[in-house]
């Protein structure tokens, strides 16, 4: 298999794109810890510590995604950099290390998802014990 320039260019709109998306989370999940700081500093219940403890855990997953997706978004320029300098065979490592870190950063995100709706399904839990009770 050739490596061309423009292969792991393709990589810069789907890193570009994942780091949207995990930029999004993060603004979200800032927005809910601001929140839910004011409704504890109001009334320190153990429901909310149960939430910092998942609201941290994902702040470290959506931190480790952000991360890896920029060092793999490095290494594809750096692949770039050493296909212009004719080093196709240490720059298919480079592509290969990239395409490893975006795989990383995407199961990194599943794990971050699956925690975030676990923790929505202990909300919406609550809920239906609120109504339940009411019938």
């Amino acid at each position: 298999m050739e490596l061309s320039i423009s292969t792991p260019a393709l990589l810069f709109s789907t890193v570009s794109l994942l780091m949207i998306a995990f930029t999004n989370r993060f603004m979200s999940m800032a927005s809910l810890i601001r929140d839910l700081h004011l409704k504890f500093q109001k009334n320190p219940e153990d429901a909310i510590f149960k939430q910092i403890e998942n609201l941290r855990l994902r702040m470290k997953l959506i931190q480790s995604m952000q991360i890896i997706a920029i060092f793999s978004l490095l290494f594809s320029v750096i692949c770039m950099f050493l296909l212009f300098m004719n080093e196709e065979m240490i720059a298919r490592w480079f592509f290969g290390i990239g395409l490893i870190g975006m795989s990383l950063a995407l199961s990194l995100s599943a794990w971050e998802i699956t925690i975030s709706t676990k923790a929505l399904e202990v909300e919406l839990s609550d809920m239906e014990d609120i109504i339940a009770k009411r019938k």
